[in-house]
C-alpha cells in the first residue's frame, strides 16, 4: 500500500521487541530514543496538529508474545498509524517455527489495517557480516523476511526492505552487541519509515552506503571478537540456559496515547 501525499496522524501506536522499545540510542535520560520516537518527533513537528503516541514494545519478546501482550491494547488506542517489527527474538531461540511467525506477523498486520491503521513493517538483514555465527540462523531470518513480504502484500502494510541494502550490515550503525542498532542505525531507519510515508524532505540517503570504508586491523578485529564472546554472547547463552528473557518483570515505557 503507498501511503497518501503529505499525510498527517493524529495517533501513533508502536508495538515490538527492544529495537522498537529504542535499544540501543539512550535518550540522554536514563532510558532509550529509538527510531519509532524518532519517526513520532519527526511527524509531530512538521503538522500543525500534535501527535498522540504510544510505545508498547518490550525487550524480549517473541512474535507471539507481541501478539499476546500489545495487540489488543494497541488496537483499543484505534491509531491511524502503527508500526510493527518483530521476529528477531524467533531467529536466535533454541526453537523456530516459520509458520507460526509468519501466521503471528499476518494477523497483526490485518488487525491493525483493518483497524484502520496504516500500517510500517521493515525487514531484518542478515547478520552474518556482523557476527559469523549468524549463519547459523540466516535461514531463519530469511524466512521470517519472506514472512513480511507476504503478509504485507496481503494486508496492505508498507513493508520497507532495509535488509536489501549492504549499508544495513555496515557494523557503524550497530551497537556493539551486534544485534541491536546503534543511534546512527536508529536515525537512519527512522529516515526509512518516514520516506516509505512520503513525509515532506524525505529522500533516500538512508539507503546510501557510508562515503568511507572501515578499516580495521587484524588487532581491532581480534580485541572487538574478545569483547563481544565476553560481554555478549556468553552472558546470553547463560541467560538462555537459566530460561531467562531480557524483558522478565519489564513493562513498556509509553503504554497510554500521550503528546510528545
Amino acid at each position: 500500500m503507498h501511503a497518501p501525499s503529505s499525510p498527517t496522524f493524529a495517533r501513533y501506536v508502536a508495538i515490538g521487541d527492544s529495537s522498537t522499545e529504542g535499544i540501543d540510542d539512550p535518550d540522554g535520560a536514563g532510558g532509550y530514543r529509538g527510531w519509532s520516537q524518532r519517526l513520532a518527533e519527526r511527524i509531530d513537528g512538521q503538522q500543525d496538529n500534535a501527535l498522540l503516541y504510544a510505545n508498547l514494545a518490550v525487550r524480549g519478546l517473541t512474535t507471539r508474545q507481541i501478539q499476546d501482550r500489545q495487540l489488543e491494547a494497541a488496537l483499543a488506542m484505534k491509531p491511524d498509524l502503527a508500526t510493527l517489527f518483530c521476529g528477531t527474538n524467533d531467529c536466535t531461540g533454541l526453537r523456530f517455527d516459520a509458520e507460526s511467525v509468519a501466521d503471528d506477523i499476518a494477523h497483526m498486520q490485518r488487525a491493525l489495517v483493518d483497524n484502520g491503521a496504516t500500517v510500517l513493517s521493515f525487514t531484518l538483514p542478515d547478520l552474518t557480516p556482523l557476527m559469523p555465527l549468524a549463519r547459523l540462523i540466516s535461514p531463519r531470518i530469511a524466512a521470517m523476511n519472506q514472512a513480511l513480504a507476504d503478509a504485507s502484500k496481503k494486508s496492505g502494510a508498507i513493508l520497507v526492505d532495509f535488509a536489501a541494502y549492504p549499508v544495513a550490515t555496515d557494523q557503524r550503525l550497530w551497537s556493539e552487541d551486534r544485534i541491536h542498532a546503534n543511534s546512527a542505525g536508529h536515525a537512519r531507519i527512522a529516515e526509512a519509515l518516514a520516506q516509505a510515508l512520503n513525509l515532506p524532505g524525505t529522500n533516500d540517503d538512508w539507503r546510501q552506503p557510508f562515503p568511507t570504508s572501515l578499516n580495521q586491523s587484524r588487532t581491532q578485529w581480534g580485541a572487538a571478537e574478545a569483547r563481544w564472546y565476553n560481554r555478549h554472547f556468553f552472558p546470553w547463552i547463560w541467560q538462555g540456559l537459566r530460561g531467562q528473557s531480557a524483558g522478565d518483570g519489564r513493562v513498556c515505557k509509553r503504554p497510554e496515547l500521550a503528546p510528545l
